[in-house]
């Protein structure tokens, strides 16, 4: 017992601190970083912000040479319309829908999370107080499953939400669930 009580900790610390290594290696630092960070040694903050990296100083390629009246009003200042059909499918979401879909998907992954949460913390009660020798899998197993479900409240959530801003749906949502599948992959398929 003496033995152990006369033995000293090892020194982990010198008493001398090693050299700093940036007088030989300098750290490239941006502006805005030099100046939140306080230094007690001058010479840190005369570090220089060095931001000449290949591919960010070049100017921009100059536009195409315009040869009609259309393309010369274009490149004045009037926005051009390229691609339109393309703004045009996409429709916004009402602000109602919109809302009312959040909420399903707080909802349906929500409650398999905190379901999932909770049987972790039973499983470990029920070990930590050797009531019941819980299998290993078993934890893994309900994680997979309530964290997976979870996932899929994502979709599940957008999917049983009424689209029509008047019309506020079901409590659960199967019937538009039903409906806005069908409708989805109709218009996939257009």
């Amino acid at each position: 017992m003496k033995t152990l009580l006369n033995l000293k900790p090892p020194s982990l610390y010198t008493t001398r601190p090693p050299p700093p290594l940036w007088n030989q290696i300098a750290p490239i630092l941006h502006s805005h970083t030099r100046k939140s960070l306080k230094y007690p040694d001058p010479h840190l903050q005369s570090w220089r912000l060095h931001a000449e990296a290949k591919g960010f100083n070049r100017p921009p390629p100059p536009p195409p040479a315009a040869t009609s009246g259309q393309q010369k009003r274009n490149l004045e200042g009037k926005s051009p319309k390229i691609n339109n059909n393309a703004e045009d499918d996409d429709d916004k979401i009402p602000d109602a829908v919109w809302e009312r879909i959040m909420g399903r998907i707080l909802f349906y992954v929500g409650v398999p999370m905190a379901t999932g949460v909770a049987l972790m913390q039973i499983f470990s009660v029920i070990k930590e107080y050797n009531l019941w020798e819980v299998p290993i899998w078993l934890p893994y197993l309900s994680t997979f499953i309530t964290f997976g479900v979870s996932t899929l409240g994502i979709v599940y959530g957008t999917l049983s939400t009424s689209w029509d801003p008047e019309k506020e749906g079901s409590l659960l949502g199967f019937e538009e669930a039903q409906k806005n599948w069908v409708a989805m992959w109709n218009e996939e398929d257009d």
